[in-house]
């Protein structure tokens, strides 16, 4: 549902939020104490009373072993949810140090603790933003100094018509929520060796990802993941699937902090090409990749297949806004006359779409590139030689990322994974070819050499990928006064006036991210990184030093809803998918 994002007031003196729902004055005051059982009392008084007089809630309340604090109650059954945070103090929580003494198991405690929390608030008209398959940093549940735990919750306060149900609120305020801080965030009675294991899952899936520049590795595939999902829409394993086994030649060994030694498939850096039949999983492996740049929950089977941190998936997206992009590399001029070193469009093609997220991926520090011939643009992926023979170059403004993909990794350092099963031409270019037959991987590498060897006539277009250019985005492109922020799933985001379209930015998983999106890019033109004089590298670099330090409160400070902490890859998609973006200078 659509929340408001932030209410008038500032923060108070003392660092906590200043609500802008006050207590009525006269018989709507509640003077008796502030604690589980004034809660308790309060709400037997108010059952059957008119709905706003719910407000009377706000503020803190005084349980034993945690606070409760209601931050921001609905003004009728309809409205968006009420909003409630639980507190609950080091002692009670009991966490032990070892399990939170670095930032990476803190966000798998509370990635733990959250979904422990969603299972025992089930049916209880209590909501919990815990997510799915990845371990995501959320606001939802966070570790606080000392080793406290902080849960936010969401409800719809019970009523009946407008009249409120003061017996129902009493037993999910009063009796439903202890249950939830007993049962699922208290360390004594936790699940502590299922705990144990999601931490250390969770540890060692970092650590992997650590290690894979030290490598000059891209990517890793552990023997024995399960790479299948059930649907497009669970993500859950499939069962029966058959689990991957890397082909010897490309099997590499890692010692992890708690699994030990693991071996599996390790994708160097330069390009590599994934071939084979339909329906065999070269799809299933790219997009095990995509989601190799998070963590995932044990049983997920895709816990050790990682990608480094800055993997971007592009792909064509007909219609999208582009905004002073720098696509001349791939568009070498256009009928209209359009500069193609500073191209603009309110309705890309195909191709100008696919050749402009690679260059803003480029520019927002992407290292590695996937690519998916199914969902890629033909006319920029490839011109073959009997095409070249008939339209002559200079007739054809389009250079194919077939002639680009070699120098983006000699004088770039951008590596590409590629799906592609329709053209052999980009055998000449592979450092690897790799092939799945039935969902199992065979290095075919020499084979695709040898019938490279053969000449096709083929002549090259490109030597050279030059810099991209450095845009400077213009801080009047997002509105700074705490515009309303919603998303629609994983495919929109909606910033004030403006809608994003986020169906092609393939790698969110969770609508918490989209929201998590929009929260920063209004927080990056507050705080003034996006000031007019930061490139867009330079507003991203500002924006992760930020989190780094502040963790969720460097996305906002004072949202009371559910978000998720994004990457950088896609809150850059979001800031040059904005229809409102305008970049006010280039530093070349």
């Amino acid at each position: 549902m659509a929340e408001r994002t932030h209410g008038p007031g500032g923060p108070r003196r003392d660092g906590r939020r200043r609500h802008d729902h006050r207590p009525d004055r006269g018989p709507q005051q509640h003077s008796g104490p502030r604690d589980a059982a004034g809660l308790r009392s309060l709400l037997r008084d108010l059952h059957g009373a008119g709905y706003g007089r719910y407000k009377t809630l706000t503020g803190d309340w005084s349980f034993d072993g945690f606070d409760l604090e209601v931050q921001r109650v609905q003004p009728d059954p309809y409205a968006p949810a009420s909003r409630c945070e639980v507190r609950v103090h080091p002692g009670t929580a009991g966490l032990p140090e070892q399990l939170r003494s670095t930032p990476v198991r803190a966000r798998a405690v509370a990635g733990f603790l959250v979904r422990a929390a969603e299972h025992r608030l089930r049916d209880s008209g209590l909501r919990v933003d815990a997510g799915r398959q990845q371990v995501l940093d959320r606001s939802s549940c966070q570790l606080l100094p000392g080793g406290g735990v902080r849960l936010r919750l969401g409800i719809d306060l019970p009523g009946r018509g407008r009249s409120i149900d003061g017996r129902a609120a009493e037993r999910a305020l009063c009796d439903r929520v202890p249950d939830v801080v007993e049962a699922a965030l208290r360390y004594a009675t936790a699940e502590q060796d299922r705990l144990r294991e999601f931490v250390e899952s969770v540890e060692d899936t970092d650590a992997l990802r650590e290690e894979l520049a030290a490598r000059d590795l891209v990517a890793f595939v552990a023997d024995g993941a399960v790479l299948p999902r059930r649907s497009g829409v669970d993500e859950r394993p499939l069962p029966g699937a058959v689990p991957f086994r890397s082909p010897e030649s490309m099997r590499v060994s890692v010692t992890l902090p708690n699994r030990g030694e693991v071996s599996g498939m390790g994708i160097g850096e330069g390009i590599t090409l994934v071939v084979g039949g339909g329906f065999h999983g070269k799809s299933t492996l790219l997009r095990a990749l995509e989601n190799g740049v998070y963590d995932h929950v044990p049983g997920d089977g895709r816990e050790l297949v990682v990608s480094r941190e800055d993997t971007v998936k592009v792909r064509a997206e007909d219609g999208r806004r582009v905004h002073r992009v720098d696509v001349s590399p791939f568009v070498s001029h256009l009928p209209t006359g359009a500069d193609t070193a500073d191209f603009s469009t309110d309705n890309a093609s195909g191709s100008t779409s696919q050749a402009a997220a690679i260059v803003e991926s480029v520019e927002a520090g992407a290292g590695v590139l996937l690519v998916d011939e199914d969902t890629a643009a033909t006319n920029l992926m490839i011109r073959d030689a009997r095409m070249q023979a008939l339209v002559a170059k200079e007739s054809e403004p389009l250079t194919p990322f077939l002639d680009l993909i070699r120098p983006l990794s000699r004088s770039r350092g951008v590596s590409t994974v590629l799906v592609m099963g329709g053209s052999g031409d980009y055998m000449d270019v592979a450092d690897r070819v790799l092939m799945m037959d039935s969902y199992q991987a065979r290095e075919v590498t020499d084979r695709a050499r040898a019938l490279a060897a053969t000449p096709t006539g083929r002549s090259r277009e490109a030597e050279e990928f030059p810099p991209v250019r450095a845009r400077i985005p213009a801080p009047s492109s997002i509105e700074g006064q705490r515009p309303k922020v919603r998303a629609r799933g994983t495919d929109a985001l909606t910033l004030g006036e403006s809608t994003v379209e986020l169906r092609a930015v393939e790698q969110l998983v969770d609508p918490s991210q989209v929201t998590g999106i929009g929260l920063a890019l209004v927080t990056c033109v507050r705080s003034g990184l996006l000031d007019g004089t930061r490139t867009v590298a330079e507003v991203l670099d500002g924006f992760g030093q930020r989190v780094a330090e502040r963790g969720v409160a460097g996305v906002d400070e004072r949202y009371a809803g559910d978000f998720a902490v994004p990457r950088r890859f896609e809150l850059a998609a979001a800031l040059n998918r904005l229809r409102t973006l305008r970049v006010a200078a280039f530093r070349d």
